[in-house]
């Protein structure tokens, strides 16, 4: 096998490992691609192109993040990170890791991690990678990455995300939460959200965002059933699809462009968080992104007219 054969097959692996360390789509694309130059442009063959080409993706994509932390302190609202559609490596042995690792809260809970504690939970806790390559991945000795990791698996481990463990039960949910929210049922939404329910947007300050997040299950419910009606007036219209492995949306203007997504995460019958990317930057891998400042325009010329 060839190089180019050799890293196009660990091309997913690549992706999602760096994914899940950075946050972004577009930074763990730039981190692969920059992974290949470095391959392409070595003298020597390593014994195991999956161990070197993952320590290198791996380092590349913790100095990414260690200038991505001073970016998001200055970033405007609360920050989400790129939604993901669809995970490119799959491997069934560990189907239920993968998934977990990949929801939005997961990767929230990992941005509390320093960076190399955030590497080593990945590789080792979704990936299964020995503390060899761990090591030889992250710079340092087995022996810290196994203190690294006990560390990480405190922090994550205090706040891990639950979710309904039931694949069909999401999905019926997700069901009857955007039938109750295109009728603008505001009994029905509240029904169907827990008693402490956040709805957080991120639009960083680059398209129209929530001051603050919304809390609550009548607020939110109030607040979706009075919106959404109305942007289906002006020909909004959305497409159920799994957001980060979790149920949600991706909300489309009547050209077809995507306005924003939205990520539900569910527990026990309830939703218990609902997330809207907005920020146009972290839509744009999806396809051709609206303006989500003449929507809003919209929105508020068809609520005078009501």
């Amino acid at each position: 096998m060839g190089k180019v054969e050799e890293f196009e097959e660990l091309r997913p692996l690549l992706f999602s490992i760096a994914y899940r360390i950075l946050g972004s789509v577009g930074e763990a694309e730039d981190a692969v691609q920059e992974t290949w130059l470095r391959y392409d442009a070595s003298r020597t063959r390593p014994a195991s192109a999956k161990a070197f080409l993952s320590a290198t993706v791996t380092r590349i994509a913790i100095d990414v993040l260690r200038s991505a932390r001073v970016r998001r302190e200055k970033y405007v609202g609360p920050w989400l990170p790129e939604p993901l559609l669809d995970d490119p490596y799959q491997d069934p042995a560990r189907a239920a890791e993968l998934a977990d690792s990949v929801s939005m809260a997961a990767l929230l809970l990992l941005e509390r991690l320093s960076p190399l504690e955030r590497s080593v939970f990945v590789l080792r806790e979704v990936f299964a990678f020995g503390f060899d390559e761990i090591a030889a991945a992250v710079g340092r000795s087995e022996a810290a990455c196994r203190q690294l990791l006990v560390r990480a698996r405190r922090h994550m481990h205090e706040g891990r995300p639950r979710f309904e463990a039931d694949r069909q039960d999401r999905q019926e949910l997700a069901r009857r939460f955007f039938e109750a929210l295109t009728q603008g049922d505001v009994d029905g939404l509240q029904n169907l959200l827990s008693a402490d329910v956040q709805l957080i947007g991120d639009g960083g300050g680059k398209a129209p965002q929530l001051a603050r997040a919304v809390g609550g299950a009548e607020n939110v419910a109030r607040l979706l059933a009075t919106v959404y009606p109305l942007m289906a007036r002006i020909d909004i219209t959305f497409e159920a699809h799994e957001v980060n492995g979790q149920p949600g949306a991706l909300f489309r203007d009547r050209d077809g462009k995507i306005l924003h997504i939205l990520a539900l995460d569910t527990l026990d019958g309830q939703i218990q968080t609902i997330r809207a990317v907005i920020n146009p930057d972290k839509l744009s891998h999806l396809g051709p992104v609206a303006d989500a400042w003449a929507v809003d325009q919209e929105v508020k010329q068809t609520r005078k007219t009501q």
